[in-house]
């Protein structure tokens, strides 16, 4: 009953304001929904709905409810840091993509749980926060829930000033050689995923291999287009977007294979969930076989690998593989392979050799 009354209540003062309640014009965002940002007491308030007109009518119910007082805007100095984060993540849920919205939960659940409860404008050192989270989570972990955090703090006028964070240690990722990837490919025939295998060998990533269709493959080529990323609960949610502009390509078919073990309707998935033991079938393919013990990632980075002992120009390797830019496919995706640096090596003697 006290519900219905704040709304009939709050829907007259509208009406009765009609002309002083007046919101700034509504924005169209990439999703397709619409966004409203409105600004009282000083702080930033983001309404975001499916239609321009929702948008409005909720924004000038809160401005509206604001001056009459029904709603109280809550000052930072007043908010614990949990709430900063979840205010933060509502606002974004229609802007930002599902895996996104996920990480950010997973920041929010196990990243600074003594300091969650704390009013953010109360903690003054936030370099012992940072000192006290280091001892329970990894370099890069530290470093992606601290940047989450900062932009947090940053929105609330709270200025975290500088802080020091570990140093990232960057590991060398597994991969496989040219003649290993041979071995692998026979080494999978039969497995039950034995496709996802060999589409991760063409360098898709994982979300676009569970969010290629049947249809998408015809004629020699895997269009790519879409994606199946990890949403808020672990749910799979489809895309019809992929990463990057780059990332919507067309890749050659380079393994016959693939168009035997094709099948089933062409607007079905050709992987209807993310399937709970393929990296445990994988690492067994792996271990059986006698070769490096990779992740389904790394398959894409032996496809990487194989461009460059191939010659193909970085070009033509980010286009097949969609990567947008060169310092990340350089930095991560291309491992030289073994017997390259073999040959660089080689090349380097022979040429002292020869100045003797």
């Amino acid at each position: 009953m006290i519900l219905i009354v704040l709304i009939i209540s709050s829907s007259s003062l509208i009406r009765k304001e009609d002309d002083s309640v007046r919101v700034p014009k509504p924005r169209k965002l990439p999703s397709g929904s619409w966004n409203i940002e409105l600004k009282l007491d000083g702080q930033r308030i983001s309404v975001t709905r499916p239609t321009k007109k929702e948008c409005e009518n909720v924004a000038a119910l809160i401005k509206a409810e604001h001056r009459s007082g029904i709603r109280h805007i809550e000052k930072p100095s007043d908010m614990v840091l949990r709430d900063a984060v979840e205010k933060y993540i509502e606002s974004r849920e229609n802007v930002l993509s599902p895996s996104t919205i996920r990480g950010y939960q997973t920041i929010a659940r196990s990243r600074f749980k003594d300091t969650m409860p704390c009013r953010i404008s109360k903690i003054r050192n936030w370099q012992a926060v940072i000192n006290a989270e280091s001892r329970i989570c990894g370099e890069k972990t530290l470093k992606n829930a601290w940047g989450f955090l900062k932009t947090v703090l940053k929105e609330n006028g709270i200025d975290p000033g500088t802080v020091t964070l570990p140093q990232v240690i960057r590991k060398e990722r597994a991969f496989l050689e040219p003649d290993q990837i041979k071995s692998f490919i026979k080494a999978a025939e039969g497995d039950r995923y034995e496709l996802f295998y060999l589409l991760a060998l063409h360098g898709l990533r994982r979300s676009e291999v569970f969010g290629m269709k049947r249809k998408n493959i015809s004629d020699g080529i895997i269009h790519v287009r879409g994606a199946m990323v990890s949403g808020p609960g672990s749910k799979l949610v489809a895309k019809e977007s992929n990463k990057n502009q780059s990332s919507r390509r067309d890749v050659p078919m380079l393994i016959p294979r693939i168009e035997e073990l094709l099948s089933g309707d062409p607007e079905e998935y050709l992987f209807g969930k993310s399937p709970a033991r393929i990296e445990i079938h994988l690492h067994d393919i792996c271990r059986n076989a006698g070769l490096p013990d990779v992740t389904l990632h790394e398959l894409r980075h032996s496809f990487a690998s194989l461009c460059y002992h191939l010659g193909l120009s970085e070009q033509e390797t980010m286009r097949l593989g969609g990567w947008s830019d060169p310092a990340v496919m350089r930095r991560i995706y291309t491992h030289l392979a073994q017997t390259d640096k073999d040959t660089a090596v080689e090349k380097l003697k022979n040429f002292f050799q020869k100045a003797e």
